[in-house]
């Protein structure tokens, strides 16, 4: 999976990275050069006295340095930028993903795993992408490249290297296997941490109503030790690999100086030559030491990649049609046709043999007791989820056929928790339409009954609204949200208990400015309160996810007891 994502993104950018390839070869080349000309310096330079020769050897050196140092950082830009840029592409593609996500499919995966595979994962991904353009062509060069030029140099210590570069690689292999699982646990924790977090976050006022701050933060210290241990278990592999790295590199260095001084002492090899073996001997267990640094990183990008490709091949639910329709007959017109819906690993169907339709510019609302389906009913409209059987139309096509964007274009809809982005309360207004004058906002702002406390608010129509409209009212953020669907101009306005916030007098003054504006929109509306559906053209009565009863206020009171009872309940009307 890694390789797959890796080959995917990074081929988009193939200048950069053979930028990288030219330029790290460079670089390493001159860094295997530079031992070569300080051993002709000491042996033919100092060893004769001959200043000139050092004078122009060690220029050439300087420069060669130099360049050294110019091509590893141009390979370090080319590297960076074709990382970022692959890592912002991933994060698009999940988020585009995410955002063709089901409900069904945000509630397997949970809302704070996918932010962490869109933000860490791809960060680890992103890292490797960095790290290994540059390393894996340096590596690879310092170790093989060193071996040939520290044999140049002397043959007969050439066994010192046959025998700490496989150490070397034994105890990495060691080391690595270890750390595979440990990462994987890593990021399960991190989802565990940020899900916690969100929770208390979101849930912020029932944890202090019902004084839970102690327990839930017991909880979050539960999930904040586990990913503790995990990493200090992964930490504890690092300390123990790069110490005996190093226990190696500066045995072997000792090993070559004890050594390699005997053959000096014989007269078989030279000083210059020794520093340069010894300098090729440090450059081969670098490369090797960096290969292993990659090694250690590809396990958590791998599982990172794993992770971010779960949901890149993540099928939805709500497939769109590769041919939709977009031309609707009779805009504004619902029907539900022997309609049942299951969710996933339900034992019961929510919705059983629903079947009723909406006419153009008709009212129809929906009632019934708390877990009757209602909210399922009204989501299966914009086809947030999928019918199990049975189907629903909407301006006189089946939903599953439509053009999805071209069927939300024509509905509105105020969700059940009615939720407001960070931005002005224009920004939100125009949320529902982008090109919508000052003067359309005020009037949707009047139809809602939200134009006074709008125009109260300093700064009125750029007034700030935080992130989930959290400094506003429930029942103003009710009504911007509804004046949010009114500025959508759709033919059909799905209400999903939209009016519970409001006292009887504003919701009755919304509903008539609703009726009386905008007589030409279909409007289906789930309704708690039986004064606020009185005048429905035609009411659903729903009880255990079938319809018990349709028909006007007046109808049902003497045709449906379930309906009575609701009615009864609230406005204490004797059938």
């Amino acid at each position: 999976m890694l390789a797959r994502i890796l080959f995917r993104y990074l081929r988009t950018y193939r200048w950069p990275l053979l930028g990288v390839i030219v330029f790290q070869f460079a670089s390493a080349m001159a860094q295997l050069y530079l031992p070569r000309l300080n051993a002709d310096i000491i042996d033919l330079g100092v060893a004769k006295g001959d200043t000139a020769f050092i004078w122009s050897h060690g220029a050439f050196m300087l420069m060669i340095s130099l360049g050294q140092i110019v091509a590893s950082v141009i390979a370090t830009y080319f590297a960076a930028r074709a990382a970022m840029a692959a890592g912002r592409d991933i994060r698009r593609d999940v988020y585009d993903r995410v955002s063709a996500f089901s409900e069904r499919e945000i509630s397997a995966f949970g809302p704070g795993s996918l932010i962490t595979r869109n933000t860490n994962d791809v960060q680890q991904v992103q890292m490797l992408a960095m790290m290994g353009a540059t390393m894996l062509v340096t590596a690879p060069l310092l170790a093989i490249g060193g071996i040939i030029m520290a044999l140049q140099q002397d043959v007969g210590l050439s066994w010192l290297i046959a025998v700490s570069v496989p150490l070397l690689l034994v105890i990495a292999a060691l080391v690595i296997s270890r750390m595979v699982p440990l990462f994987r646990r890593y990021q399960v924790r991190l989802d565990a941490v940020n899900r916690i977090m969100r929770e208390q976050l979101t849930g912020v006022r029932v944890v202090r109503a019902f004084v839970r701050e102690r327990i839930e933060e017991e909880r979050f210290r539960g999930a904040n030790t586990d990913i503790m241990v995990v990493g200090r278990r992964v930490g504890s592999l690092f300390v123990l690999l790069f110490p005996v790295a190093m226990l190696v590199l500066n045995v072997t260095v000792v090993g070559v100086i004890w050594f390699g001084g005997i053959a000096v002492n014989d007269g078989n090899v030279q000083i210059g030559t020794l520093f340069a073996f010894m300098q090729y001997v440090g450059q081969i267990l670098m490369g090797v030491l960096m290969a292993t640094f990659m090694t250690i990183m590809i396990p958590r990008a791998a599982v990172s990649a794993e992770r971010i490709g779960e949901v890149l091949d993540a099928d939805t639910s709500l497939a769109r049609p590769a041919d939709g329709i977009r031309e609707f007959g009779r805009p504004g017109a619902v029907e539900f046709d022997h309609v049942t819906f299951a969710y996933p690993g339900a034992d019961a169907p929510v919705l059983h043999d629903v079947t009723f339709r909406a006419e153009p510019g008709e009212t129809v609302a929906i009632v019934g007791s708390t877990g009757s389906g209602k909210t399922t009913l009204v989501s299966l409209i914009p086809r947030l989820f999928d019918v199990t059987s049975g189907a629903v139309r909407v301006a006189g096509v089946d939903v599953r056929e439509a053009d999805l964007d071209a069927m939300w274009q024509g509905i509105g809809l105020v969700p059940q928790r009615p939720f407001l982005f960070t931005g002005t309360i224009a920004s939100n207004l125009r949320f529902g339409r982008e090109e919508a004058t000052d003067a359309e906002l005020w009037d949707a702002l009047e139809i809602a009954q939200a134009r006074d406390f709008v125009a109260e608010k300093e700064g009125g129509l750029s007034a700030r609204i935080a992130q989930g409209g959290t400094n506003v009212s429930g029942g103003q953020r009710q009504r911007l949200a509804i004046a949010r669907a009114i500025v959508h101009g759709a033919d059909l306005l799905v209400f999903d208990d939209s009016f519970s916030a409001l006292d009887l007098s504003t919701d009755a003054r919304l509903r008539q400015a609703l009726w009386k504006r905008m007589p030409h929109v279909t409007k289906i509306v789930v309704a708690q309160r039986v004064s606020t559906i009185t005048d429905a053209d035609r009411i659903v009565v729903l009880d255990d996810g079938r319809v018990v009863g349709l028909g006007t206020h007046e109808e049902l009171l003497q045709t449906c007891p379930t309906y009575r009872e609701i009615v009864d309940s609230q406005l204490g009307v004797q059938a």
